[in-house]
């Protein structure tokens, strides 16, 4: 078969059409903390250190310069600091506690919506669709270097999702709250929010082709959704149902989720809404991919492999890419590791896992 480009081949392998190869070191699963990305920079003397051109990594998705986020951003303000931690305030209006050695998740402090003004407030100045500078594209030269790199048109990412986004603009816990005590909030924020994208993404369509629209959640934990099957159906699901009309207008042929924790409560909801395709999957949340393959065969699967392999023998990693081989025989499959690249993980782990994964993405070899 001839080589496809890099995006398409991606897409087809999620839908289970037929490729010419399984992408490789395609996407979160591969990607490092930048406090791991400095250790395996000490380790190799390499300064420069990029992982696609050290192993040939395949291209995937490119996202498009548009904004459909928070604007004008808060500006960037230093409100503490010591000798191991710094205090701030983000552009998305986030007040955070982070260690400087980038060594953990930052510890967060306060959110921009308390109250209903809030929203109201907020909605009014920050989340309009005619502010200037949201579509910054220049598509001429951006259809231009998509024929040079073969990847596909993607909209969405971090930090935009139907619950991700509003977690982000009260704080997991108010939210929560929120849902019982301002549920008219709630469906307005969301509404809002799915309106504005979906008029943002209909102007990027009007451009290129969009091949793959992404959704980021991130609620669940190790004991399953934030919040509850009717609560999803309820506050979430007619947004998706909004986004999932609009990739069938397009002819968008994948809508992912991202979600962290355990997602066995989420897949069947949203794969009955249109969803296809789902990451990262992570095995310490109790996630089992061959699993999901055995029980949604159409499902598209990215990531799944257990990471903390990365931090132990070759054999732990072997178990692993062995997993990904079988995974790659059911299909649907792009393999990768269950979230960023922890930093106790070292280079030589990571390069062994990257150098055995080739030649099972070629389909020259099975790790058994």
């Amino acid at each position: 078969m001839t080589a496809l480009p890099c995006g398409e081949r991606a897409v087809r392998c999620l839908l289970g059409q037929t490729i010419d190869r399984v992408p490789y070191g395609v996407g979160l699963g591969w990607a490092p903390w930048g406090e791991t990305m400095e250790r395996w920079k000490r380790e190799t003397g390499n300064p420069h250190l990029d992982l696609g051109q050290e192993f040939g990594f395949d291209g995937s998705f490119s996202i498009p310069a548009f904004n459909p986020g928070i604007t004008p951003a808060f500006p960037w303000m230093l409100l503490a600091e010591d000798a191991e931690t710094i205090t701030y305030r983000d552009e998305r209006g986030i007040t955070k506690r982070d260690r400087r050695d980038g060594g953990s998740m930052p510890e967060f402090i306060d959110y921009p919506i308390k109250t209903r003004d809030d929203w109201e407030r907020f909605k009014a100045e920050r989340l309009r669709l005619d502010t200037a500078g949201r579509l910054t594209e220049d598509w001429a030269a951006y259809r231009a270097r998509l024929t040079q790199s073969g990847e596909a048109v993607q909209v969405g990412w971090f930090p935009y999702g139907i619950f991700g986004t509003p977690r982000d603009l009260l704080g997991v816990e108010e939210l929560l709250v929120a849902y019982y005590d301002d549920p008219e909030m709630m469906h307005d924020m969301v509404d809002h929010l799915t309106t504005l994208w979906l008029a943002l993404w209909e102007q990027v369509a009007q451009q290129v082709q969009i091949d793959h629209i992404h959704i980021w959640e991130d609620m669940s934990g190790r004991q399953g959704s934030l919040i509850s099957p009717r609560m999803v159906e309820e506050f979430m699901m007619p947004s998706y149902d909004r986004i999932v009309d609009f990739a069938r207008r397009h002819g968008v042929r994948l809508i992912s989720v991202d979600t962290d924790g355990d997602c066995r409560e989420l897949v069947p909801i949203m794969t009955a809404h249109g969803i296809n395709m789902f990451l990262p999957f992570e095995v310490q949340a109790g996630n089992d991919i061959l699993a999901y393959r055995r029980q949604y065969p159409e499902l598209g699967i990215m990531c799944g492999l257990d990471k903390r392999a990365l931090a132990g023998s070759h054999a732990d990693i072997d178990r692993e890419l062995d997993k990904g081989a079988r995974m790659i025989e059911a299909g649907r499959f792009i393999p990768g590791f269950d979230h960023l690249i922890p930093p106790d993980v070292p280079w030589e782990n990571y390069r062994y896992a990257a150098e055995r994964m080739k030649p099972i993405c070629y389909g020259e070899t099975a790790v058994r």
